[in-house]
């Protein structure tokens, strides 16, 4: 927020003066502008208040057009829809980085469930700065990760994580978080049809389970492309039917967080009702060029109208908000890189494109918060996108292996643990006391 202090003479009236404080408060760029005046006036016409309001007034548009590009987080509270029961009024998703000299909350070596993928100690990643920076924001404190008092919340419930490997990136976080008090029994259906990435956890002190649905699109999909499935092969993505692999399991889980992204980048064929309506970087002239915001958006509003429709869902939908890949030089398959050893700057901007991804998926989410207070159903933003593109210097690069070989790649699109991912579920618990003290079932000092 930027203060301007005027003092303005009057020359119809002898030692007075009208101070003027006006509060600038920078949203997105469709947001209005929202100034507030406060005037004292010593012995002054009212007249020429008017006429100082008439002057403010026209430089407004001045004002916008100088300052036509804000930052994503500033919006958190307009876009979350959110002010209205917010009782502390704290934006947790404004602040900045900070360094933490008290590094992470554990280690490749205190936590054995890192698996190769992220855990970049094992592979030789040779700096160690990236572990030591700290969300702060600017009004308050986010507070650090209990694990028991996170256990105590969740016990006797179950937590789902809905959505592609960052998604799961982020429950193997929680895993470690919560291995300072306890571990999980793994309890996944073994069964030849039973989906090989999703998996279920069971917490038998705390009677709490965890699950993670392996859904990179959340609709229904299949391969499409004859020469079978690669990295950047032709898929189907059914729109308007929801992805039976969590639809079918999550009515009864009293936490779910989704999320999704970087599928949406491959060349993607589009079908609703049943019809072929187009698709993105399908190389067909025939067929309607559609955009992945477009399969995005569908994809976002049939999961919300799925979660809103279950007759037995009662639980907390949370919305992780797109998490930016880094690429620097190339993309993944091309040579391109995430070397930095430091998180961004503020002056560097968000790129246009992470930018539409957020405000696409808002877009609904604020539709679906809308007519969930209507069903007594809460849906709460986890607001990451621009906190996380200000981390560049988070992810594995060379200093992980792919999942389903043994190989080193460059990957700039999952986070390593520890790293700036266990921030994640600090604003994870921290969101979910708040739900509880809103129903006044959590002591405002817990």
């Amino acid at each position: 927020m930027i203060m301007m202090n005027q003092l303005v003479p009057l020359s119809h009236c002898k030692n007075s003066y009208i101070t003027s404080t006006i509060s600038l408060p920078f949203f997105l760029s469709f947001n209005p502008f929202f100034p507030t005046m406060k005037f004292h006036q010593t012995n002054c016409h009212k007249f020429l208040v008017s006429t100082l309001s008439l002057i403010f007034i026209t430089s407004i548009p001045l004002i916008l057009l100088k300052n036509s590009h804000p930052p994503l987080s500033s919006s958190l509270r307009r876009t979350e829809l959110g002010d209205d029961d917010d009782n502390d009024k704290c934006d947790a998703f404004s602040g900045k980085w900070v360094i933490n000299p008290q590094g992470p909350y554990y280690t490749n070596e205190t936590c054995p469930l890192i698996i190769d993928q992220h855990n970049c100690m094992k592979f030789g990643r040779p700096d160690l700065q990236f572990m030591k920076w700290r969300w702060k924001p600017f009004g308050c404190e986010l507070p650090l990760f209990d694990a028991t008092q996170f256990l105590e919340i969740v016990r006797g419930k179950s937590m789902a994580f809905v959505g592609d490997s960052v998604g799961r990136n982020q429950m193997q976080s929680l895993l470690c978080l919560l291995a300072h008090v306890t571990y999980a029994k793994d309890i996944s259906n073994k069964s030849p049809s039973a989906s090989i990435y999703s998996i279920h956890l069971f917490y038998s002190e705390y009677n709490f389970t965890l699950s993670a649905f392996w859904s990179p699109f959340l609709v229904k999909y299949k391969d499409s492309d004859p020469e079978g499935h690669s990295f950047n092969s032709l898929m189907s993505l059914y729109l308007d039917e929801a992805d039976e692999e969590w639809a079918n399991e999550i009515k009864n889980f009293d936490y779910v967080i989704v999320s999704v992204g970087q599928w949406f980048f491959r060349p993607l064929l589009y079908y609703q009702d049943g019809q072929l309506i187009g698709c993105h970087k399908c190389n067909h002239n025939n067929i309607t060029s559609l955009t992945r915001y477009y399969g995005y958006k569908m994809a976002f509003q049939t999961t919300f109208k799925t979660l809103l429709s279950l007759k037995n869902y009662k639980g907390v939908t949370f919305l992780r908000t797109f998490s930016a890949a880094h690429f620097e030089n190339g993309d993944w398959k091309n040579g391109g890189s995430c070397d930095r050893t430091r998180p961004f700057t503020k002056e560097m901007k968000i790129e246009e494109y992470n930018k539409e991804f957020y405000l696409t998926q808002v877009e609904e989410f604020r539709k679906a918060k809308v007519e969930g207070i209507q069903n007594g159903l809460r849906f709460v933003l986890i607001n990451i996108t621009e906190i996380m593109w200000l981390r560049p210097d988070g992810h594995p690069n060379r200093y992980g292996h792919s999942m389903n070989r043994n190989v080193s790649v460059n990957d700039c699109v999952h986070w390593c643990l520890p790293g700036p991912i266990d921030t994640w579920n600090e604003f994870l618990v921290y969101l979910m006391k708040r739900e509880l003290l809103l129903r006044g079932k959590l002591k405002k000092n817990a």
